[in-house]
């Protein structure tokens, strides 16, 4: 979950989309999950998202080791499902931005009489934040569905956490990646479920919704493993390609062909993540200015795109050859939720932040995320959205 970078992405294969129906074939479970808010500014918003770019992007954030200790704060707006672990229940982020699965940053995680210890030492780095711990296995259940002897970090050290027991990782395995002593990688949740038989496709699908008014704190979003759940979008899923080569393929990385603010090009090309654990949208440094002055905003002192006036254009995010757009309505904060992020009143501010001018310089986030219904299909190394409903 995760500003300047030394890497250079690789040139990567054009995303080709194709609109696809639901086959309806496919062995599925959904259930819940709750969207919560521990945030204590709209700054410390910003800089958690610019963290995260720095970790992508392999640069160590300043001011942030990748193993410490210390207080545990969350300053993040996160998603976080219930999840089982031999015979706890544990409330973990859902983050398609790492791919761990670990607890113990509120409460003792420790193997069940299902469980068992490895001994080996695990520690991740999420930009912001981090743990380090042991690692054992156990029976994990989510959604009615069980993963047997699956890899759990059990944190020691936790710094970044608040409100919440841990994470669960939705990224592609090569996330794990030196994270665990002695493994190159550790199979992931999704992985297991599918190589244990629990679902025929290695397919996430995401369904995130916006608070209404000023709450913080609702069960407004659902996860569906093994395929998609029609009743909640509209029309077909278009897919992309996940990038293969540079810095964003080992996340869920995809090629952006353009940005546009109403009729005005912002860019015409980025290479981005989507990340369910970032909360806003971050996009390269020129294609915000062009948006700052295409749309009369100016950067404020938290971070986020301030205007004076209420704009009027949508927002443009083109994929491919598909554009999904956001209206005003849709990328502009809630002014019942000033408060909460700190904001001044008489202004008008959107979701929107500056992501850099090298290398990943792009997080499709909850913000975004939140008016589109998003896929991570593991099986056909693709992401595909659909229009929420």
């Amino acid at each position: 979950m995760l500003f300047s970078s030394l890497a250079v992405v690789a040139a990567a294969t054009a995303a080709l989309a194709s609109p696809v129906k639901p086959s309806g074939k496919a062995k599925t479970v959904t259930l819940p999950v709750k969207r919560v808010s521990n945030v204590k500014s709209a700054k410390s918003l910003v800089q958690k998202g610019h963290a995260r770019l720095a970790k992508v992007n392999g640069v160590k954030a300043v001011g942030n080791e990748d193993v410490s200790s210390g207080s545990i704060t969350n300053e993040d707006v996160s998603y976080v499902a219930q999840v089982t672990i031999g015979d706890g229940s544990y409330s973990l982020i859902v983050d398609t931005g790492s791919s761990n699965l670990w607890c113990g940053a509120q409460s003792q995680c420790e193997p069940s009489s299902t469980g068992q210890s490895t001994g080996a030492s695990v520690q991740v780095g999420y930009g912001s934040g981090s743990f380090s711990g042991t690692e054992y296995t156990d029976n994990v259940s989510f959604g009615g569905l069980t993963v047997q002897g699956q890899s759990v970090g059990a944190a020691d050290q936790a710094s970044g956490f608040n409100g919440v027991d841990g994470i669960i990782g939705f990224g592609p395995v090569d996330l794990t990646a030196n994270t665990v002593d002695g493994a190159d990688q550790v199979p992931t949740f999704m992985d297991n479920l599918y190589s244990q038989g629990s679902i025929s496709s290695e397919v996430l699908g995401v369904s995130f919704r916006p608070e209404s008014g000023s709450d913080s704190d609702d069960a407004n979003g659902e996860l569906t493993l093994g395929g998609t759940d029609s009743s909640k979008y509209s029309g077909s899923i278009t897919y992309f390609d996940t990038l293969q080569s540079g810095q964003a393929a080992s996340y869920w990385g995809i090629s952006i062909a353009s940005f546009t603010y109403g009729s005005t090009t912002l860019a015409s090309s980025a290479t981005g993540i989507v990340d369910t654990g970032t909360t806003l949208i971050y996009i390269p440094t020129k294609a915000y200015n062009k948006l700052l002055s295409a749309a009369g905003g100016s950067a404020d002192q938290s971070g986020l795109t301030a205007f004076s006036s209420k704009p009027t254009s949508n927002f443009n995010i083109k994929f491919g050859s598909s554009t999904f757009s956001l209206t005003p309505a849709q990328y502009l904060v809630p002014t019942s939720q000033y408060d909460e992020f700190g904001l001044s009143q008489g202004q008008y501010y959107a979701f929107f932040a500056d992501g850099g001018s090298s290398g990943v310089d792009t997080i499709i986030g909850q913000k975004f995320l939140e008016n589109y219904y998003s896929v991570f299909d593991t099986t056909n190394s693709r992401i595909g959205f659909a229009t929420a409903v």
